[in-house]
Parts: structure tokens; C-alpha cells; sequence
């Protein structure tokens, strides 16, 4: 029987970050994933200023990435066709990036090895049960497996929620539904900038195209899904997007895709989802924790893993209500109010007028482009204002990320 202080179930950002808090915090930690990295994952590969801020704390080096890609200017075009550039900081880190997940995953998951977490990628875990002072897992190729707590990162259909009996609603489908496709050879337009079309048919969905190098990009859209109906149509519409003259315009007439386009559901209802069950805390995808606005969760799956793990620390192995009771408080003091704001502002761009005035108001001055990008890509929390106990001094125009690396 293997026994740990915390098992973590799923190796990605979420479960990654709760782990590597963990080990450093002095906890024995396992770590079990059913994939065996590197391995895909469906994803628009966008990182945010929160995002890369995390990853630095945590100790991830952008070299370890082979696809890393630094953004630096942001175009987005309106429903009417308005599109407006909007150039991010430069000269005092990095705020913006794209790296496909297949690289900055199993990078990440490398920097919980480096920090003692024992990790068994290929190792599906099929059982799931809490005891009075424990969780207990089975898990494929290793066996029985004891910890005082369990942080649960595996997923939005999580797994191990089920096997705790914790799970929510039946036939639950996501708030959005996305797909993705790699292109090789793209315009220079699209293997530098970053593209977001907020095109009518889609709202408060949109399309896009992340840079990343050697010419490639990601493409895709992502669309707010009707509650309980299943979404048919994606490779349909994404043909029809792929002819449309602006995206076109943007890819080149010698883009060409790579692999198949691949679509996904994206959960973002953190608002209204059981963070916990007992020992067992649930983080990332678990937590139904992605932005309700954009459908970008990297930063929210590291933020939610960090919290579990120290609300653990904080904790102790005796006192799980105490842990669950800080792990809920810190998600609704600062996370669920961002997510209300997101959802506000998704209803503004829901509708054609809204969307075009919101990009035109945002690209009406260079201090509305520059205050609007930085915003968009989370140099702070969404709804900073409305939270004052996370209020602190150059919170609305600190530097970036890897400092030493990106100086300008």
C-alpha cells in the first residue's frame, strides 16, 4: 500500500501547481494521471499575465517549452468589421504568450518531479473512498493508495467527484464548446499577432488565432453552449469560418492545416459548483473554474490549485472542515466575484451593438487600448475593484512576467 500526506489526481495545470505547493511546503505528495505525458490536450494554448505570474512563482522556465511563444500586440476585429490593434507592454516583462499544451504540460508537470512530488503518468485511478481520517484510492499499476487529503484536478467530468459521490448534474455539457486546429505557414500577420474576430453568428463567442513559432498558429472558435442542448454543428461552422475573406486575409493563402481540428467543452460555473467533499478538494476543470467571459482556464486551474494545496497546509491533517471551510472562503472572496463580472460582460457581448461598442470604446485611445489589454489578459483579477482586500499598491500597472527574460 502506498501512503502519502496528499494524493493529486490529474497532471495538469491545476494538479501540477497544488502538487508543487505541496512538496515545498514539505508534504509528501503522489501524483496520478491516466495520460502519459506529453500528451495533447484541446486548448487554445493562451497564457495570461495571471497565468505566466503563476508559473514563475511556481518555477516553470519558458526554455523548457519548445513551443513557447512571447505576444506582444493583440488585433481584434468587431462584429461590423472595426478591428483595432491593441500593443501590450514591452520592456518590463512579458504579459502575454501562447504554448501548445502537449509542451508547456508536461514542462510544468517535470518542475513537480524536480520539487519531490512522485508522479505516475499512465496510471488511471478507479476507485475512489473517504474514511474518517483519510482518502483512499485504487489505482491502476500501483495499487491501493492512502492520503489525508486528495485534490481532485482530473477534469470537468472528474472521476473521482464520482467516486465520492459528489457529483453535480446529470448530463452536464460545459457553458462553452470549442474547437481547435493547428495551421503550418501562416501569414506574418498570424505568426506574430494574436487575432480574437468577434464575429455576429458566434457571440458572445468568438474566433481566434494564437501565434506560436516556426510559422504555426492555433485557430479556432469557441461558442457559449444553450443548457443541455448538445452542440452538432462545429465542424460545419468551422468550415465556414476557415473561407470567411478576414480570416483568410489574416492565415494566407499558403496556410495550411495540421492534424485534425479537434473540439472540447469548457466548464465555467465555479459560481455554482461543490468545491469539496470531505477530504477530497476539487481544482481546475473539477472546479468548473475557466473564465465565464473568454473560456481561458490555464490561470484559474493554477489559481484553484494553489489555493487547495494551501488551504491544506494551513489546515493541518486533522482538520478537514477547516480546510474545506478556506478552500471555499478563498474561491468566493476573490474568484466567484471575477466569474460574476465575466458573466456580466458576456451578456454586453451577446448582442452585435454591444460587442461593437465595446471594441470600439476600447480602442478609442491609447489609454483605453493600453488599460483594456491589460485587463483583457488578466494583469489583474477581473473584478479588482470590487474587491478591495485585493487591492495592493501598482496593482493596475505592474510589471510582467520573467522579468530578466522578456526586458523588452
Amino acid at each position: 500500500m502506498l501512503r502519502a500526506d496528499v494524493a493529486v489526481v490529474g497532471g495538469g495545470p491545476a494538479g501540477a501547481a497544488a502538487a508543487i505547493t505541496l512538496a515545498r511546503a514539505g508534504r509528501d505528495v503522489v501524483l496520478f494521471d491516466k495520460a502519459r505525458f506529453p500528451r495533447d490536450k484541446c486548448c487554445g494554448d493562451g497564457l495570461t499575465a495571471a497565468a505566466l505570474r503563476r508559473y514563475e512563482h511556481l518555477g516553470l522556465r519558458p526554455e523548457a517549452v519548445a513551443s513557447w511563444q512571447p505576444v506582444t500586440e493583440t488585433w481584434i476585429r468587431s462584429p461590423s468589421g472595426h478591428t483595432v490593434g491593441f500593443p501590450l507592454p514591452t520592456g518590463d516583462g512579458l504579459f502575454a504568450a501562447v504554448a501548445r499544451r502537449r509542451d508547456l504540460d508536461s514542462a510544468f508537470l517535470d518542475v513537480a518531479r524536480a520539487a519531490g512530488v512522485k508522479v505516475y503518468d499512465g496510471h488511471a485511478v478507479t476507485e475512489g473512498s473517504e474514511h474518517h481520517d483519510l482518502v483512499e484510492l485504487a489505482v491502476d499499476g500501483v495499487g491501493p493508495v492512502v492520503a489525508r487529503y486528495a485534490v481532485a484536478a482530473d477534469g470537468m467530468w472528474s472521476p473521482l467527484r464520482k467516486h465520492l459521490g459528489a457529483a453535480d448534474e446529470a448530463g452536464y455539457l460545459g457553458e462553452w464548446h470549442a474547437l481547435r486546429q493547428y495551421f503550418t505557414d501562416v501569414d506574418q500577420a498570424a505568426a506574430h499577432g494574436l487575432w480574437v474576430w468577434f464575429d455576429a453568428d458566434l457571440l458572445p463567442g468568438y474566433a481566434w488565432s494564437f501565434p506560436l513559432p516556426g510559422g504555426r498558429a492555433n485557430v479556432g472558435f469557441g461558442i457559449h453552449r444553450r443548457a443541455g442542448q448538445p452542440t452538432h454543428e462545429m465542424k460545419g461552422q468551422w468550415a465556414d469560418l476557415l473561407e470567411r475573406p478576414h480570416i483568410r486575409a489574416v492565415l494566407g493563402a499558403h496556410a495550411r492545416p495540421e492534424g485534425a481540428a479537434k473540439a472540447w467543452p469548457i466548464p465555467a460555473r465555479i459560481a455554482a459548483t461543490q468545491l469539496t467533499a470531505g477530504r477530497a478538494l476539487f481544482a481546475g476543470d473539477a472546479a468548473r473554474a475557466t473564465d465565464t467571459m473568454t473560456g481561458e482556464g490555464i490561470g484559474q486551474a493554477l489559481e484553484t490549485g494553489e489555493l487547495a494545496a494551501r488551504a491544506i497546509i494551513a489546515g493541518g491533517p486533522h482538520r478537514p472542515a477547516l480546510v474545506s471551510e478556506r478552500y471555499r472562503r478563498q474561491v468566493r472572496s476573490g474568484m466567484v466575484a471575477d466569474d460574476r463580472l465575466a458573466a456580466a460582460l458576456s451578456r454586453t457581448l451577446a448582442h452585435r451593438k454591444g460587442a461593437r461598442a465595446a471594441v470600439r470604446l476600447a480602442g478609442s485611445s491609447p489609454w483605453a487600448r493600453r488599460n483594456f489589454i491589460r485587463w483583457m489578459w488578466e494583469d489583474y483579477p477581473r473584478a479588482a475593484l470590487a474587491t478591495p482586500h485585493r487591492w495592493r499598491r501598482g496593482m493596475l500597472h505592474g510589471p510582467g512576467a520573467y522579468r530578466d527574460d522578456f526586458p523588452g
